[in-house]
């Protein structure tokens, strides 16, 4: 079954469970919503993250795990009124003084027998006899079956209930929503920006029949193991074992320039006059370059950092490389000083990048070129 609707990236996912959060806290909207994507596309990232900006409890309950007697809780007699009750699940938040976020992940997943239960969670905010307080959100996610995962198709009487997103990868989205926030490795940031389409492989994975994709997930998995294990030998193997043979051997050659050309420490620490030869000579080199500067950008390194990114737009007149030449230095400095700046604001740096001569220079020279 399609799902006809229109189709995010997990930034702009995120951005509407804002809204919608913003709009139950106000009284004017309250209701359920579901993140529909292929596995590893960032659905349960985008959660995690919003709980976390909310300073919300997260209530992660994976369908898969449980029975529908679960959400109902134990039942005991009371002797007084005669009557069967229910102890309230722990799986259900229960405080109205502190905002909630109840995640039901792998909804599509979850056996039929399982969504009569949950539809009294989706729509009337309840299961049994157990209510959730106001101050809870409730997002649900799930694959679908041609996704290759496990699923069900989901019924009309439970889709009814939600307000379905369709979850895409984005490079851009990626690199610039969770790669440089999270300070993936700069080789990981690099390699997706020169092949955005290497992001995520599931469907042409699936087609050719093999079992390893690449996802925005396992790109998470190849920066930690990056910067977890030194032995290239070892670091081949699992690297082929979470993004399969073929693309780990196109990103190991790349990381391997990147680690012999790139080193974002000894250009923050070099004199002035000792940095042009320091720069990588290749294009992926910069692009890390430019990565691990903004993962670096920080209070005691704002000076430094605005100064080696600056000077990437003049290498092409500091240094004799005909490489060089060839390359889009000025698009490369204006791409990295734009990320480099949301960071800055981010940790309160404006001033920093406003009072500094080399980034005034660089505002100076694209004004002249009337492209602010």
């Amino acid at each position: 079954m399609t799902v006809n609707t229109m189709t995010v990236s997990a930034g702009q996912a995120l951005r509407v469970l804002r809204e919608g959060w913003a709009a139950q806290r106000a009284g004017a909207l309250t209701t359920s919503w579901m993140l529909h994507g292929r596995p590893g596309v960032g659905k349960t990232e985008v959660v995690r993250q919003l709980a976390a900006e909310q300073k919300a409890r997260l209530y992660d309950l994976r369908l898969t795990t449980i029975e529908s007697q679960d959400l109902r809780g134990l039942p005991y007699y009371d002797h007084e009124t005669k009557k069967t009750l229910w102890y309230r699940p722990d799986d259900l938040p229960d405080d109205p003084n502190h905002p909630s976020l109840l995640f039901l992940d792998e909804l599509t997943a979850a056996p039929p027998h399982l969504h009569p239960a949950v539809y009294g969670l989706l729509q009337e905010r309840r299961v049994g006899p157990h209510h959730l307080p106001d101050n809870v959100f409730i997002v649900a996610a799930g694959n679908m079956v041609e996704d290759g995962a496990v699923a069900y198709e989901m019924g009309t009487a439970l889709s009814d209930r939600l307000i379905h997103l369709n979850v895409e990868a984005s490079a851009s989205d990626w690199l610039e929503n969770f790669a440089i926030p999270n300070s993936l490795h700069p080789a990981v940031a690099a390699f997706i920006r020169t092949r955005p389409d290497l992001l995520e492989t599931t469907a042409e994975a699936l087609d050719r029949g093999l079992m390893i994709s690449t996802t925005p997930r396992s790109w998470e998995r190849v920066s930690r193991i990056m910067q977890a294990v030194d032995d290239r030998a070892l670091r081949k193997i699992m690297l082929a074992g979470t993004i399969g043979e073929a693309v780990a051997a196109e990103f190991q050659l790349v990381a391997d320039d990147i680690e012999a050309s790139v080193s974002v420490a000894a250009l923050l620490e070099a004199a002035p006059k000792d940095r042009p030869a320091l720069y990588p000579e290749s294009m992926h080199g910069l692009h890390a370059l430019i990565y691990g500067l903004v993962g670096a950008l920080g209070p005691q390194t704002a000076v430094p950092v605005i100064d080696v990114m600056a000077g990437i737009r003049t290498l092409d007149r500091e240094r004799s490389d005909a490489a060089f030449a060839r390359m889009p230095l000025a698009e490369l400095c204006t791409h990295g000083f734009e990320m480099a700046i949301r960071r800055g604001l981010e940790q309160g740096l404006a001033e920093d990048f406003l009072d500094h001569p080399a980034y005034e220079a660089y505002s100076q020279e694209r004004r002249a070129l009337g492209l602010d």
